[in-house]
């Protein structure tokens, strides 16, 4: 018995074939576009407070700072939150806050912005210490 090759049918599934690959190509380099995040400009600032301070100004502090990010526009995110952490070695560091900028022009626009100098009159009184580190983030999966 012989076999005829429908060259259409042939030339149908190679067609198909080549499509799947181009598919299964544009998912893969989406994929890898998602995952490549922009680096971003992290902001991290943390404080120690005098013992004069009341719980109220912290937390007038503390709103204070939240506020920031409504006030100036090259603030890309911010948070915040109060040391927990059981190992003890914060060297008396009880708030932390971490600003995030898409690049050094924001935070340029940022440091002497009225409103973040206006914050920082606010906060003096009642600082006995800060640190400040910035830093380009680093994806975990990402190489040196």
């Amino acid at each position: 018995m012989k076999m005829k090759l429908n060259t259409g049918s042939v030339a149908t599934g190679a067609f198909l074939c080549v499509v799947a690959m181009l598919i299964q190509t544009a998912v893969s380099d989406d994929t890898t576009k998602e995952l490549k995040q922009p680096r971003l400009l992290r902001h991290v600032v943390m404080f120690k407070f005098k013992e004069t301070a009341s719980e109220a100004d912290i937390k007038t502090i503390t709103s204070g700072f939240a506020e920031l990010p409504s006030k100036i526009d090259s603030i890309k995110d911010f948070e915040w939150g109060v040391n927990n952490s059981p190992e003890e070695l914060n060297k008396g560091l009880t708030h932390c806050f971490i600003v995030t900028f898409a690049d050094e022009a924001g935070r340029k626009e940022y440091l002497p912005h009225a409103a973040h100098k206006a914050f920082v009159e606010i906060l003096k009184p009642h600082m006995e210490e800060v640190c400040v580190v910035d830093f380009w983030n680093k994806p975990a999966k990402e190489k040196e």
